[in-house]
């Protein structure tokens, strides 16, 4: 039994003595069974009165299922509802995500069932459907031109590590989700993108790496571009507004930035 396993089993085993307890279900990796060593854990714990919001009520649940070292709530990832957990005896990454019935319908993903009372759980999987939210075309075009003469700027003044960094912003949030679509997958940032993605797209991706140099930055930059310009033409249709005359004022500026 692998130790993601066997921790989910110690919690059930915990959590249906408590009959505030409606059910416990775990997503992520387990659903489609690949849970490996480097696998954390995403547990789903539905109680009848309000856990999330109390910080203090999460961590002394979170006690209660092992060695826990550090807890914090998920409010960096869009999340408050989670408590990212480290435990140790053994070392295990664990988020718990602590719901009402009526939260667990909105998903993004039908996840395991574990334990539940009356099959309130399994009721609400039945009458309802787990969404996973898809890339915003037309958000993504309204501010990719812009996010790029930022870049630029920040070539232009000399501040390679803020370019550095928002690169990686455009391939989390722009490019990974995009090629994501293109091959049919679930956009997730980029999770498992060195798996998934086929060699041409992955190249890609990774051509839009800079080392800690203008230069390079100026061509990982020009990549992002002619890899978004490409996915554009691949997934847009003609409903989407292209900004035109963005793209064509941050490209120019972009060739002013690297001609200096």
């Amino acid at each position: 039994m692998s130790i993601q396993a066997a921790f989910a089993e110690r919690v059930k085993q915990i959590v249906q003595e408590d009959p505030s307890v409606i059910g416990l279900a775990v997503g992520g990796s387990w659903i489609s069974n690949e849970i490996d060593e480097f696998s954390d854990l995403d547990l789903i714990l539905v109680t009848k009165y309000k856990i999330a919001g109390n910080k203090e009520k999460m961590l002394e649940t979170a006690r209660l299922f092992g060695d826990l070292v550090s807890g914090f709530t998920g409010e960096h990832v869009g999340e408050p509802r989670v408590l990212i957990c480290l435990y140790d005896n053994p070392l295990l990454h664990v988020d718990i995500k602590f719901l009402f019935p009526e939260e667990f319908a909105d998903r993004v993903e039908d996840p395991v069932i574990l334990f539940e009372r009356d099959e309130k759980l399994s009721r609400i999987i039945r009458s309802t459907t787990a969404r996973w939210p898809q890339p915003d075309f037309q958000w993504i075009e309204d501010r990719f031109w812009t996010w790029v003469h930022y870049i630029a700027l920040k070539i232009g003044r000399g501040e390679l590590l803020e370019a550095c960094d928002a690169l990686s912003f455009l391939r989390m949030n722009v490019l990974s989700p995009l090629l994501q679509v293109k091959n049919n997958q679930n956009a997730r940032g980029l999770r498992k993108v060195e798996k998934e993605l086929n060699s041409t797209d992955l190249d890609w991706l990774t051509s839009t790496i800079a080392t800690y140099n203008r230069d390079a930055i100026v061509k990982a930059l020009d990549n992002c571009i002619h890899c978004y310009k490409n996915l554009r033409h691949s997934l847009f249709n003609e409903k989407i507004v292209l900004q035109s005359r963005a793209e064509q004022l941050s490209i120019e500026y972009l060739k002013q930035v690297a001609d200096k």
